[in-house]
């Protein structure tokens, strides 16, 4: 669960025309709510522009073959462009493709990550090679020399390529993907304009290279697929949100999230669980609001934000009790040269209640050095 927030400062700096400067697409209802729907795919793995913000969103863990242990995460924002005034036809800046990647070493203890800004005016390519574009037909977004795309055997290829880290990664689908919140429609607030359509594919076997300055890793692993599209989704009194994807080594899956005020208390939560025998399913355990809690148990403070995030926590699901603990502390991501934010998300141990490792995933918490602005 990801989302861009983006300031006029940013704008400026990246050259790009301000967006109260262009107009929004003819077929666009800025004043929608989303409303539950079937989903239809491969379609509904691509782009929906007439949407406010979409995002894809690839995390996992893996190692390579002396098992020296990393986590990797690519993300894929695309946020629509809103206002009066627009240069013409092909020149009108429609739609922003945002992508942060980033890879967390932890023998390093170090995260390493890089950021990606471009416009792009909604429209299809006429050649689809290199450039700035997402697809509509199914999960295909391109931002130049970084891309990530579905394959028709289900499975998924994410290129990474910059001065200081590169990916090149394959992953298999071994399960179904499964539809968040109810047939994909996930509530995100108790009004009912905060809600997103989502879908995650979790247990994705995965294999390629990393590379991080001079050093190449074939590596292999776990991981996990998000793509979330809304129209509006914070309501005013939350100011960030944690969330957790979690692959559990019995092959189950298992998502909590919460969106908290500025006091720390929790406005809204929800989340999923499928256990391992039913991979096949499209669908999974839908948690209520009230069926989630999160408990900060340790802090980390951050020494160039001076932001404090909890890196453990204990987590309260219907799918039981577990302690969600970050692999290494320092895994904050500061992306204000692309979407504006300074959030953590790193790589993080699920834990059961004996303190046995029971799953790997990734955990996100923004709204912490700042009040998170969408």
């Amino acid at each position: 669960m990801q989302m861009p927030g983006f300031n006029r400062r940013q704008w400026l700096a990246a050259g790009l025309a301000l967006p109260w400067a262009a107009h929004a697409a003819p077929d666009i209802d800025a004043s929608a709510v989303l409303q539950p729907r079937p989903l239809r795919f491969p379609r509904d793995h691509g782009t929906h522009n007439a949407t406010h913000t979409e995002w894809w969103y690839l995390t996992g863990h893996a190692q390579d073959a002396a098992g020296r242990p990393f986590g990797f995460q690519v993300t894929f924002f695309r946020s629509r462009v809103d206002a009066a005034q627009s240069l013409p036809g092909r020149l009108a800046a429609r739609q922003l493709l945002f992508a942060h990647a980033a890879i967390t070493d932890v023998q390093g203890g170090q995260l390493h990550h890089d950021q990606r800004i471009a416009r792009w005016n909604g429209s299809p390519p006429a050649q689809r090679e290199g450039g700035v574009w997402a697809s509509d037909q199914d999960l295909h977004v391109v931002l130049r020399d970084w891309s990530l795309q579905r394959l028709p055997d289900g499975g998924y290829v994410a290129q990474v390529r910059s001065d200081g880290l590169a990916m090149e990664l394959r992953a298999q689908a071994d399960q179904a993907f499964l539809l968040q919140g109810e047939a994909g429609f996930s509530r995100k607030g108790p009004q009912p304009a905060q809600a997103s359509f989502y879908t995650s594919h979790p247990q994705l076997a995965v294999q390629g290279r990393l590379r991080l300055g001079g050093q190449t890793f074939a590596v292999h692993g776990r991981a996990w697929l998000d793509h979330e599209w809304s129209q509006a989704l914070l309501h005013p009194d939350a100011v960030g949100w944690d969330w957790i994807g979690m692959n559990l080594n019995d092959g189950s899956s298992l998502t909590a999230f919460r969106l908290r005020r500025a006091d720390g208390s929790a406005l809204w939560a929800g989340g999923s669980w499928r256990q391992a025998s039913e991979a096949q399913r499209t669908g999974a355990r839908h948690f209520a609001p009230d069926s989630v809690v999160f408990e900060p148990r340790r802090f980390w403070t951050s020494p160039r934000t001076r932001a404090r995030y909890p890196v453990e926590w204990r987590v309260r699901t219907p799918a039981g009790r577990h302690t969600v603990r970050a692999v290494i502390d320092p895994q904050e991501l500061d992306s204000r040269q692309s979407t504006g934010t300074v959030y953590w998300e790193g790589l993080a141990d699920l834990l059961d209640e004996q303190g046995h490792r029971v799953g790997r995933g990734y955990l996100e918490m923004t709204g912490y050095a700042q009040r998170l602005v969408l």
